[in-house]
């Protein structure tokens, strides 16, 4: 589906690619065109008769491309990874959405509905001066698609302090696989999250004409709030991803802490019975020739030798701190 919309005087037109021979006649009118759709022999043609470098629009039509920015004479080629959807479990299905902003022209392309632009294509109806200033109207797209990501990291927070919650309270199992699953997902997530940042100090101090406006600084604020939003973004998920690694590595800690002490338990029960069970095992042997058997307090001298044996190593262990 292609769908346009003419600024031209005060008036806004809807259609379709036919405005684009409407906006071509008219030297003050600006064109937003979005394209919802995959770049085939048509649209490329489309694409070309804009004067759009034949490399950005292979870089467009692609389903997976690292977001970037790049500035051509004639226009600024945007890439940036959007939203299909994104849960309160961080599991992203992206979009790629291509941007070309040029004098009088914004041109945007994506595969499948897209949220970000279908919230500024009605608000564009209802005013009309944004389109008449295409690159703050790129910069506007880019910000919310932005804010969309931010309001899921920092719902993510909640998310985290229960988990941490259950590690301390004794359902860590459960707790441990939603952590380990969670940190996969934020690394794919900041991964994203780094290049838009860079995409976004791009705009901020290296902005063409196409971005800056025509007085280099009317963007600026715009361009400056873009950044930000795009730096807490990353900035947010790297310490959550960091945060899940730490209660991770301290469960483990936990765990293996609680086997180090039941194994010097166990070590300790074994100390102690090691010798008495030797004890046992000699005068358990039948041999006639042994004198200690025939002692009439032979019994209890060796229940005393035992007893005493296992109080002195008890005493010995809790003299260094094993008990």
């Amino acid at each position: 589906m292609i769908r346009a919309k003419l600024l031209s005087g005060n008036s806004v037109v809807e259609g379709s690619e036919e405005l684009v021979a409407q906006w071509r006649a008219t030297a003050d009118s600006r064109l937003w065109l979005d394209i919802e759709s995959r770049v085939d022999d048509g649209v490329r043609k489309l694409l070309e008769e804009f004067g759009l470098d034949p490399l950005a629009i292979n870089d467009a039509s692609r389903d997976r491309h690292p977001p970037k920015i790049e500035e051509f004479d004639n226009n600024t080629f945007i890439l940036f990874r959007g939203i299909t959807s994104l849960d309160e479990r961080l599991e992203l299905q992206p979009q790629q959405l291509a941007i070309f902003v040029g004098d009088r022209f914004l041109i945007t392309v994506h595969s499948g509905r897209s949220v970000s632009i279908g919230q500024l294509w009605s608000d564009a109806e209802n005013k009309p001066a944004m389109l008449q200033d295409t690159g703050l109207l790129a910069l506007n797209l880019i910000h919310y698609a932005a804010g969309r990501y931010l309001k899921a990291i920092l719902e993510f927070e909640d998310k985290l302090g229960d988990l941490e919650d259950s590690l301390l309270t004794g359902d860590g199992e459960n707790a441990m696989k939603d952590l380990v699953a969670y940190r996969s997902r934020l690394r794919v997530l900041r991964r994203i999250f780094s290049y838009h940042q860079r995409l976004a100090e791009h705009a901020l101090n290296g902005a063409g004409k196409h971005l800056a406006g025509e007085g280099e600084q009317d963007n600026l604020h715009k361009r400056r709030d873009l950044f930000d939003r795009c730096e807490r973004i990353y900035s947010l998920c790297s310490m959550y991803y960091e945060i899940c690694g730490d209660l991770v590595e301290g469960h483990i800690s936990l765990s293996s802490h609680r086997l180090n002490n039941t194994m010097k338990v166990l070590t300790i029960i074994t100390a102690v019975f090691v010798p008495l069970g030797f004890l046992a095992g000699v005068y358990g042997m039948n041999f006639d020739n042994m004198p200690e058997l025939h002692h009439p307090k032979g019994y209890f001298f060796i229940l005393g030798t035992m007893a005493t044996i296992a109080s002195g190593m008890l005493l010995l262990f809790r003299k260094i701190r094993w008990l």
